[in-house]
């Protein structure tokens, strides 16, 4: 039996009911349920007494309530004992995963789960009882998924077995049944919950099949790290294009005799049906057909391909005698004609190396009825009437992939035995007494040419190279056995044909022998050779970074479908330039500011930087090299940092020529190393000086802070930002981080306007300036450029030869240059307190090893409701039980609670409320003694209130007395689980391994298998050998090593060998990659001040809180603990090397490729590495963004792709991508962040120079707003209105725009909608502009003098075609270097009007086309011309 046969019988599936099977097949929902423990009096005594040895198992089956009918497969757990402790309920743990997926989402689909004892007598014979069942709905009344995975539920179980749920009297709801009892104090503890990355492996699982997430499917790689579920996040193997050539079906005796029998016999049944009599009228074949599909064992991967198939005697007849003569004689062509041959060629693009993978045929027949004996078919009765179909026979086979080209002669299969296509098939001939070979071959047989697409571009790479003036379109010369078939043609590849569509005539003769079909998909090349690459237009040094955009979703159409197996690795080629290069340091040298106009920037009156002394800082030259010293800076005094980051100016700069009045004001955001992300106030752009008229447009604007009312601050200009990083509020060795931090990493800053809340732009800026390499302090002034990378869609190119390789669209990628930003960066140095001083060194090596709690010594002692003892204090303190344990306390009565209350104050109180209250209750017992006094009868009360006091005390007692019973047992076991409890504290930051060791000893005077437990996936035991010694390397680490230590149980919980009182070491490892929410704080001034005031807030503050613990058991056999570890884990801000936003369409699929920068360049990598440059490894913090980067070989870039689903307008999600290059994935060296805004999409097709209008419906909030418009590019988009309006609450209201781009082209134009008064965004809006080129009805060339020539002035003349008196605008697409002298004009019918042109003087040598719109009074275009001008 072959690997496919076996998972194909082991897999067979029930099918959902009829009457659910009839409806149109919908979106299937992915689940995921985790069985946890059964827990309770499941077990009865009666049914399991005379039993040995028993194993509880959870059997998980799919159920349809209103039709009574299980369908599907029922799963079946792992065996797993029963663990039972004193006084506590029973308990089964399983923890297993189960994954399907379904269709049918209706309220009546359930999940039933039965609890199962498998129990042995003592003569071996075992049995299985059913101990119970539970019910779980998968779907509500609406049809959605059940929402369970806010928490882990327990399921309430019912007595009996599933198999009562098909009883009548059962009806739905089931649970309100008053036959269904329910099992009390039993449970079963599940998490049920949708998995969306299950929809990637549709095509590989089948629906309605439950399967685990250890079980493997065909088609999946194996899962990465120590879970082995292969569902968790599925990756799919690599598919192979598969090939089958000349294929013919030979059936048994002869294909004549074959169909004669088979049409007496369906004959004689038509006769027997009808109960008649022969009629004249005889059933006839009118198609056969063959369904080729790729089978995976479970499911098909793709829809099979419907092919028609003819017998060879008539392809042989309608050939010329000359073809025929290329036959050899007419007994071989009277043996070719006894087969069905199929005259298109078949390719499988879904095939994978996997021995379950195999090729499916199913052959069918079409009949219809014929009347009379002429055998024509009925012509009045209608087609679906009179034809139908049968399957007659089907085969599977498994090809070897990579053995080459071969012929394959597959025998048929019929009769009654399963088929994937879940069909009846004709019967087999009766057992003969051949051979057992020969009688496999008597049902028939499929031949056929089987090749892979390596072999195919082997061939054509052949024929391209060959010289000999061979034809390429020459069809190969066919073989004897199928000589007279006719040459390959291309199969279309679909769902299946219609009858219609069969009866259809086949392809034409003369096609391309190798032509695809249109949707045909093609395997993406790797790259692209060197002449044709495009050189990128901007350059990036070291640490630069590419984006590239790829569309996954379009095949590759061309006649050319050369490629090999490797070039399928990549989906898409870099073809784009890279943009700025995000962490270089943008020097002065580019400055076009003067020396004026910097000598009013600095004498603006920015505050003065003084070191420790009160003396100014010295500025130094950001162009002088920085030489960082460790040992330096360790050796200084001064180990406390005032790092100062002063924002001075800013400069706008001209845009295509232009001058710019925005942005007015800006805002900045960043994150200074694990500090939290900040977002600066609001700063006005000031002029420096009082000439504003002599100023140039590019100078320099002193940003000045704002007072709320909006009005600027009468203080000092510029905004000054403070963080103190004091080694006394640092982990220890920290502090050299810290400086390594400094040294190698750059702070990136992003650039807001403040009124628009546009990006302006990034910049970078090198902190390496900042080291004091033992000088008291440092201050350098830095102008950056501020720069903001674009997209822009390339022209088409005819022909398809863009997408040619690999299925890219190019998108243009490139850099603006939007301003520039001063900034001043200063570094003051200060003593720390000696009292707080901790070591700056790494703590030793002996630290990563945590020692077991008993190897210390004994158990000192303590109280059984102590959290745990106090170390050097062994005697507890003597404390009342209702003061320590609430639930006592709440059984107790009112009045002793209500005076221990008032005896003992909140923690919290102030001494001043406490000492307040305390002087109320004195007054008011003053006041009852003053009326007690007063009262003559009150002495009676007094002592009637003392008598209830005692009975009170007395029953207290009692409650203390019989809850001290109670809690006995496990107050001494949670004491003595205290005295094997060893504590280690891991501080984790996001991506970096977190390493120790574990000093585990046998106390016992025996060998033990120690089996060890863990509450939570992202501590694991480190099971492999080379990533231990990998781990030790890296932390110094002095402990002996093990080969084969630990060997994983079925549930893969890892398990050590010890022998009698040996201690050894159990390596841990803590990593997460997932960002807390926490974590990822937004951006805000936390931790920072403004002016003067130093911010001494800690880096790690901000995640103080964020503390989880995590349980690690050690069990001998019996589940009894020897040793407890318990790990806590506090959750540390991380540093962000770069930040990346983009702007998505809402609801859409973000798909990019950003190339790494070299690795050398990157902060923490080697200086040399054996073997060339390493691998990279990138790992993303949300679980639904696919993130992967491929080894593209020794001296290649290596680029991450990602892919993410962006949510509704105005969404912005978040995450991290960690970079590595260690294949254990230890530290990453760089971290990346990524936001992604998800905007609502306008769709805008225009022409260049034309005006088009739209509009855009707003929506009013719950309160009257005040609002405006704003655009990124204010030139080609106009909004009306277009200052301040008032958007009315609850309502609806129109914002029209106007689209005028200068040149062809698709591009993106950010429009947001703000509220001016509080400056939040109100709407946002990506409108993606698609324009060509109008038509050109004139071209003039003229020739200027370029480098400081003069203007010149031209004119052209327009006529005006119509009779009639008409009014025309003017525009042009580079205002820049032409002006017109006026920019409208008006004449009459037939009428010659006269241009006046103004051209501009150019700075630079070489050509412009510069075009002239003619523009009617509704600003459509009427003529377009076009000057070439030539700058010499």
């Amino acid at each position: 039996m072959s690997e496919w046969e076996r998972i194909f019988m082991q897999n067979l599936t029930v099918p959902p009911h009829s009457q659910r099977r009839r409806n149109i097949p919908k979106e299937s929902t992915a689940f995921q349920c985790v069985l946890k423990y059964v827990e309770g009096a499941f077990v009865k005594q009666r049914v399991t007494e005379g039993w040995s040895d028993i194993e509880y198992q959870l059997r998980l089956s799919l159920f349809d309530v209103a039709y009574r009918h299980f369908f599907g497969k029922t799963w079946k757990s792992s065996r797993k004992p029963l663990h039972s402790v004193p006084r506590q309920p029973a308990r089964v743990v399983f923890n297993e995963t189960v994954y399907f997926h379904t269709s049918l989402n209706h309220p009546s689909i359930t999940a039933v789960v039965e609890v199962v004892a498998i129990a042995k007598k003592q003569d071996g014979i075992s049995q299985d009882l059913s101990c119970g069942f539970g019910i779980i709905h998968l779907f509500n009344s609406k049809s959605e998924p059940t929402n369970l995975a806010a928490k882990d539920r327990g399921l309430k179980l019912y007595h009996g077995t599933p198999r009562a749920l098909m009883h009548p009297l059962f009806q739905d709801p089931v649970e309100k049944n008053k036959y269904m009892t329910v099992m009390e104090n039993s449970h079963l503890q599940y998490t049920l919950r949708p998995h969306l990355p299950l929809e990637t492996i549709f095509h590989l699982f089948p629906e309605n099949l439950l399967m685990s997430g250890l079980q493997k499917v065909p088609g999946l790689l194996s899962a990465r790290g120590d879970t082995n579920d292969c569902f968790l996040k599925p990756r799919l193997m690599k598919s192979v294009t598969c090939y089958l050539d000349k294929l013919s079906i030979h059936l048994y005796p002869s294909l004549e005799e074959f169909e004669e029998e088979l049409l007496d016999l369906l004959n004689s049944d038509r006769l027997l049906k009808a109960n008649s009599t022969p009629d004249g009228t005889a059933v006839a074949v009118q198609e056969r057909r063959l369904r080729v599909g790729v089978h995976n064992g479970l499911r098909f991967v793709q829809a099979p391909q419907v092919a028609v198939l003819v017998p060879e005697a008539e392809v042989v007849r309608r050939h010329s005698a000359s073809f025929l003569g290329k036959q050899g004689s007419s007994s071989s062509a009277s043996r070719a004609g006894q087969a069905l041959v199929l005259r298109s060629r078949i390719h499988l693009t879904e095939m994978v190396r996997h021995p379950a993978f195999a090729i499916f045929f199913q052959l069918e027949y079409v009949f219809c009825a014929s009347g009379g004996a002429d055998g024509k078919a009925l012509s009045a009765a209608p087609l679906s009437k009179a034809a139908y179909m049968h399957s007659v026979r089907w085969a599977a086979w498994s090809p070897f992939l990579g053995s080459g080209s071969s012929e394959v002669a597959v025998p048929l299969r019929g009769g009654t035995r399963h088929n994937p296509g879940h069909v009846l098939v004709y019967k087999t001939p009766p057992n003969s007494a051949s051979s057992a070979k020969v009688r496999q071959f008597e049902s028939g047989t499929v031949q056929f040419h089987v090749s892979t697409d390596s072999e195919e571009h082997l061939a054509a790479s052949t024929d391209i190279l060959s010289k000999d003036g061979e034809d390429s379109e020459k069809p190969p010369t066919p073989s004897p056995r199928s000589a007279s078939s006719p040459r390959t043609m291309a199969s279309s590849q679909g769902p299946g044909l219609s009858l219609s569509q069969l009866s259809a005539s086949p392809q034409r003769r003369d096609e391309p022998a190798l032509r695809r079909s249109a949707g045909s998909p093609r395997p993406a090349p790797r790259g692209m050779p060197r002449s044709e690459r495009t050189e990128p237009s901007h350059g990036s040094g070291p640490g630069g970074i590419t984006h590239l955009e790829a569309d996954l979703s379009r095949g590759c159409a061309g006649p050319d479908a050369g490629a090999s197996d490797q070039l399928r690795e990549l989906p898409f080629t870099p073809v784009q330039a890279p943009i700025a290069a995000v962490g270089m340091q943008t020097g002065s040298s580019s400055t076009v500011h003067t020396r004026a106009s910097l000598a009013r920037l600095h004498a603006s009156g920015f505050p003065e930087i003084l070191d420790c002394n009160k003396e100014p800082v010295e500025i130094a030259d950001p162009a002088d090299p920085v030489n960082f010293n460790p040992q330096l800076e360790e050796a200084d005094v001064l180990q406390s940092n005032e790092i100062i980051l002063q924002f001075l100016a800013f400069s706008r700069v001209l845009q295509n020529g232009l001058e710019v009045t925005r942005p007015k004001t800006v805002f900045f955001t960043f994150q200074f190393y694990r500090f939290p992300p900040v977002t600066t106030p609001r700063l006005q752009l000031a002029d420096t000086g009082s000439e504003k008229a002599a100023r140039s447009a590019a100078s320099p604007r002193v940003l000045v802070q704002m007072n709320k009312d909006g009005t600027l601050s009468s203080g000092s200009p510029g905004l000054q930002l403070k963080y103190m990083v004091d080694p006394a509020f640092l982990k220890p060795g920290e502090q050299r981080w810290f400086l390594c931090y400094l040294a190698d990493h750059s702070l990136q800053i992003d650039i807001w306007d403040g009124d628009s809340l546009l990006l302006v732009g990034s910049a970078a800026v090198k902190l390496k300036h900042l080291l004091r390499q033992g000088r008291t302090a440092v201050r350098s002034h830095h102008e950056l450029e501020v720069a903001a990378t674009e997209y822009e869609q390339d022209a088409p190119v005819a022909g398809g030869d863009v997408l040619r390789h690999g299925a890219v669209r190019p998108v243009g990628v490139y850099v603006v240059v939007k301003g520039r930003l001063h900034l001043c960066l200063a570094n003051v140095g200060h003593l720390c307190e000696e009292r707080l001083q901790k070591p700056r060194s790494l703590p030793p090596s002996r630290s990563r090893v945590v020692p077991s709690q008993g190897s210390a010594g004994g158990f000192p002692g303590g109280s059984l409701f102590s959290v745990g003892a106090e170390a050097g204090r062994p005697v507890a303190r003597a404390r009342r039980l209702a003061d320590v344990d609430g639930e006592l306390a709440a059984l107790l009565c009112s009045r002793r609670r209500e005076g221990s209350a008032a005896r003992q104050p909140g923690p919290r109180e102030a001494p001043a409320v406490r000492r307040r209250k305390a002087e109320r209750m004195a007054l008011v017992r003053q006041r009852e003694a003053q009326e007690e006094e007063e009262d003559g009868g009150g002495r009676k009360p007094r002592v009637a209130g003392g008598h209830e006091q005692r009975l009170q005390h007395s029953r207290d007692l009692q409650v203390i007395d019989a809850y001290r019973e109670r809690i006995k047992a496990e107050s001494i076991s949670h004491m003595l689980r205290q005295a094997i409890t060893a504590t280690h504290t891991v501080y984790a930051v996001l991506g970096t391994a977190e390493f120790f060791e574990f000093a585990l000893k046998n106390p016992y005077n025996i060998q033990h298998t120690v089996t060890i437990e863990i509450d939570h996936p992202e501590l694991s035991v480190i099971v492999d050998t080379r990533e231990w010694r990998h781990f030790k390397e890296l932390t110094k680490t002095v402990t002996p090593v093990e080969e084969d230590m630990f060997h994983l149980h079925e549930d893969l919980r890892p398990r050590v060998y010890l022998r009698p009182k040996e201690t050894i070491h159990i390596p841990f490892k803590y990593q997460t990659f997932s960002a807390d929410p926490a974590v990822m704080t937004q951006q805000g001034p936390a931790g920072l001040s403004g002016g003067d005031d130093a911010a001494t807030s800690s880096p790690w503050k901000s995640g103080a809180a964020l503390t989880k613990h995590i349980k690690v058991s050690f069990h001998v056999s019996g589940g009894k603990p020897i040793a407890i570890l318990q790990v806590k884990v506090e959750t540390q801000p991380h540093v962000v090397d770069h930040t990346f936003r983009f702007y998505h369409p809402e609801l859409t699929f973000l798909k990019k490729a950003i190339r790494l920068p070299p690795w050398h360049t990157l902060p923490g990598a080697p200086a040399g590495m054996p073997g060339g440059e390493p691998e990279m490894y990138v790992r993303c913090s949300d679980p639904n963004v696919i993130c992967e980067t491929k080894h593209m070989g020794p001296g290649e870039p290596q680029d991450v792709f990602l892919k993410v689903a962006g949510g509704p307008s105005p969404q912005i999600k978040k995450f991290f991508v960690a970079i590595y290059t260690d294949a254990w994935l230890a530290a990453p060296v760089q971290i990346w962040q990524f936001y992604l805004h998800s905007l609502q999409r306008v769709d805008v097709s225009c022409v260049a120079g034309q005006l088009t209008r739209l509009s855009l419906v707003l929506r009013g909030t719950q309160a009257v707003r005040k609002v405006q418009a704003y655009t990124s590019h204010p030139h080609e988009l106009k909004v009306d209105p277009e200052g301040v309006f008032v958007l009315p609450p609850n309502g609806v209201q129109d914002l029209y725009i106007g689209v005028r781009p200068r040149k062809a082209g698709s591009r993106f134009i950010y429009l947001n909608l703000v509220d001016v008064e509080y400056h939040q965004l109100v709407s946002s809006w990506l409108v993606c502009v698609s324009c060509r080129q109008p038509l050109l009805s004139k071209a003039f060339e003229i020739t200027l003098p370029a480098a400081g020539g003069k203007g010149s002035n031209k004119r052209i003349t327009y006529t005006n075609p119509y009779p009639f008196r008409r009014l025309y605008f003017l525009h042009t697409n580079r205002p820049d270097l032409l002006q017109f002298k006026e920019d409208s004009f008006e004449i009459g019918g037939g009428e010659v009007y006269t241009i006046g042109l103004r051209f501009a003087p150019s700075q630079n040598t070489g050509e412009e086309e510069i075009l002239i719109h003619i523009n009617d009074h509704e600003d459509k275009n009427e003529e377009t011309f076009c000057v070439k001008v030539i700058y010499q």
